[in-house]
């Protein structure tokens, strides 16, 4: 983005933004005054409606102001560098631009350090067209222009267009599907962005993978209160599985006579394991059960023929090394799951009955990898499995009709009016809300994986050997030696052959 440019269009939007705010504020006051009220009008609950309205102006005005604010950051930094003399130093440039930090620090009362990470998330949002446009517009958050920041650090020019072109260009190769990142809370977009990257980084996963590992650390942090905070940086799927067995024995703690919640619990159960103590009744009797972790292995990835990252449950992407030693080498409270290499979905596994099967449960899971509640981030692996349409109302006991949701969001289904949407083979459901809203379902956005096409024998047509071989004359038809095996190469992505091969036992060779 230029110096100067866009200044009077993002006034506008924000003028436009705010002229409708007030014609809300102008009806609520009709309304509380009685004037103008028509029959047949509930103004408690027009009123209530305006109040959501209003919020959601509100949101956008911030989000429309936030791109004023990175706009004019990233060209007070431009005009600074402009203003340098071409033949200064490179300390003279360093203190000129730690000068403009300080400026900014000061104008926004924040501290330099936090003033230094706003002009760089400015600077790299303003550089990002079609994210910068969606800021301006209001179609998402500061929030989300931050995190689109933070992804596209240490990718080169190209891929960070390519980040942003996908989640916020629908013309795209590929487009991101599902919700669009103003949708999703925060925390939902950061993952699919970081997924995203993980498998378009210029360097291999593998290789970050193992910088990390060298890098893990325990942290000890004093707290107020008399609290401390204890963090322990390890690989992911070390960390995934410590997590999911706390909270499996945890659970199993959990009964009429235990008073400590779950968020207590886990701390407890981790303390008395690492001093030694698991038979004290921070603990308790109960074994603690065994908390399978789902691995979702793209097939040629798993054949070791493309090194495309795994799906780690309640992590992300892990490098395919990582995954093929978690689901080969007997780890056995890691539970693998397929990946159909035309869409990028988890393979599905039918049933008619209404008992739910762990099998279907796990593959729900890794469909849904969270509660499907429009803004929840509840992804325990003991999540309810729901019938999104009741059995007794005629539901059916399949992928459709199921999903993932957390206790909390299942009560609030049963006793409201929110109301979900079908669900899919690789899709959650969406949902509308008692006010007619709708959200679209928060998909994880499976890339479709990587065909290892250039590692398939390339054998000679019959045509390249005659033009060797000019002295062959009438060369018969070319046939395999055995017409029972099929060619994958002269198979689509979208062949039918497919869905029988994945019906398959699936085994790997010694």
């Amino acid at each position: 983005m230029g110096i100067g440019g866009g200044v009077g269009a993002g006034l506008e939007g924000v003028r436009a933004s705010v002229a409708a705010l007030d014609s809300l504020g102008r009806e609520d006051n009709l309304l509380a005054a009685g004037v103008g009220v028509g029959a047949g009008v509930d103004v408690l609950q027009r009123r209530y409606e305006l109040r959501l309205e209003r919020l959601e102006l509100r949101s956008r005005i911030a989000a429309q102001l936030a791109a004023g604010q990175a706009r004019d950051a990233a060209e007070a930094m431009g005009f600074q560098k402009a203003m340098t003399q071409p033949d200064a130093s490179v300390q003279e440039r360093t203190y000129a631009e730690m000068s403009v930090v300080e400026e900014i620090a000061g104008v926004l009362t924040i501290s330099s350090t936090a003033a230094g990470a706003f002009v760089e998330q400015s600077r790299r949002v303003c550089s990002l067209a079609p994210a910068f446009e969606a800021l301006s517009a209001g179609a998402m958050s500061w929030q989300h222009a931050r995190i689109v920041a933070d992804e596209t650090e240490g990718l080169d020019a190209a891929g960070a267009a390519a980040l942003v072109a996908h989640f916020f260009d629908p013309d795209a190769p590929n487009p991101a599907r599902g919700a669009a990142p103003g949708d999703l809370v925060p925390a939902r977009f950061r993952a699919r962005a970081r997924a995203w990257r993980e498998r378009h980084h210029p360097e291999s996963i593998g290789k970050r993978h193992a910088k990390g590992a060298a890098d893990r650390r325990m942290e000890y942090a004093p707290d107020r209160d008399g609290m401390a905070w204890l963090s322990i940086y390890l690989p992911g799927d070390t960390a995934c599985a410590i997590w999911n067995r706390t909270t499996a024995t945890a659970r199993g703690l959990q009964g009429p006579d235990e008073t400590r919640t779950l968020t207590q619990l886990r701390p407890d159960i981790a303390a008395a394991l690492l001093l030694g103590t698991g038979s004290t009744a921070a603990i308790g009797k109960v074994p603690a059960p065994r908390a399978d972790v789902l691995v979702m292995v793209p097939v040629f990835s798993l054949l070791g023929l493309t090194d495309e990252p795994a799906i780690l449950d309640g992590l992300g992407p892990v490098p395919a090394s990582l995954a093929r030693k978690l689901v080969a080498d007997g780890a056995d409270s890691f539970y693998r799951v397929l990946v159909d290499p035309r869409d990028g979905a988890p393979l599905e596994i039918g049933r008619t009955n209404y008992r739910i099967t762990e099998t279907i449960k796990r593959w729900i899971r890794m469909r849904d990898r969270k509660c499907t509640f429009p803004g929840c981030t509840n992804r325990t692996p003991d999540n309810d499995t729901d019938h999104l349409t009741a059995w007794k109302h005629g539901g059916t006991t399949n992928v459709s009709n199921l999903a993932q949701l957390c206790p909390r969001h299942h009560r609030l289904k049963h006793n409201s009016q929110w109301t979900p949407d079908p669900a899919a083979r690789n899709q959650p459901p969406g949902w509308t809300s008692p006010t007619g809203r709708h959200y679209k379902p928060e998909h994880p956005d499976p890339q479709p994986t990587h065909w290892p096409r250039e590692s398939w024998p390339q054998w000679p047509t019959p045509a390249a050997i005659q033009a060797e071989n000019p002295s062959l004359e009438d060369l018969p038809p070319w046939e395999p030696d055995n017409p029972a095996l099929l060619e994958l190469s002269d198979f689509s992505p979208e062949d039918p052959a497919w869905e029988e091969f994945f019906t398959k036992p699936f085994v790997l060779s010694g």
